[in-house]
């Protein structure tokens, strides 16, 4: 969980020619995989996806992942380049230990992916819905672990497999004396 700070303000208020004290706001920020169903459901699209998001968009999100109860709107567009940045830096954070070493070049995943799509990984992979509210990062890391836990082993190249073949065919030679 992310807490954001909006300080505390003074602004004019024009239709009442008076100024007003706008009051500190804390919000609890969590990006998982809630958060993420609430804004592709107002939005209708991937929030996953390599297209950038518009300013109403990020705010958007933003408020699909506030935890604290009764935020007015506005705070929103209180929010500085300094707390976007933190916001960004927290829903790019590993949170995890966890590292593959995949062999070989990794080809590009075509799949759209939306929430019911992890959703769907989730429950194929008994992972219970309490999840649903991990760092997104840590619930995808947790789902790609089940997936490589779970497949089955991948078949020995030609190469590997000769040369697996020629390293035993020649331990047998010297246990047994033969020259083939």
């Amino acid at each position: 969980m992310l807490t954001i700070t909006i300080p505390a303000m003074e602004i004019f208020d024009e239709a009442t020619s008076e100024f007003r004290d706008l009051p500190e706001i804390k919000l609890d920020l969590e990006h998982s995989l809630v958060s993420l169903s609430k804004w592709e459901q107002e939005f209708e699209k991937p929030f996953l996806s390599p297209e950038e998001k518009s300013t109403e968009e990020a705010i958007g999100y933003i408020k699909a992942m506030t935890l604290t109860p009764d935020v007015p709107s506005e705070a929103y567009q209180r929010l500085r380049s300094e707390h976007f940045e933190k916001i960004n830096d927290y829903i790019e954070a590993k949170m995890t230990a966890t590292w593959f070493s995949d062999k070989g070049p990794k080809r590009p995943n075509r799949e759209i992916i939306t929430a019911e799509l992890i959703y769907y990984w989730m429950f194929s992979n008994q992972i219970p819905k309490e999840c649903e509210t991990w760092h997104l990062r840590t619930l995808i890391t947790q789902i790609e672990v089940f997936s490589k836990k779970n497949a089955p082993p991948k078949k020995m190249g030609k190469a590997e497999m000769l040369a697996q073949r020629q390293k035993a065919n020649a331990e047998r030679k010297q246990r047994y004396g033969t020259s083939g």
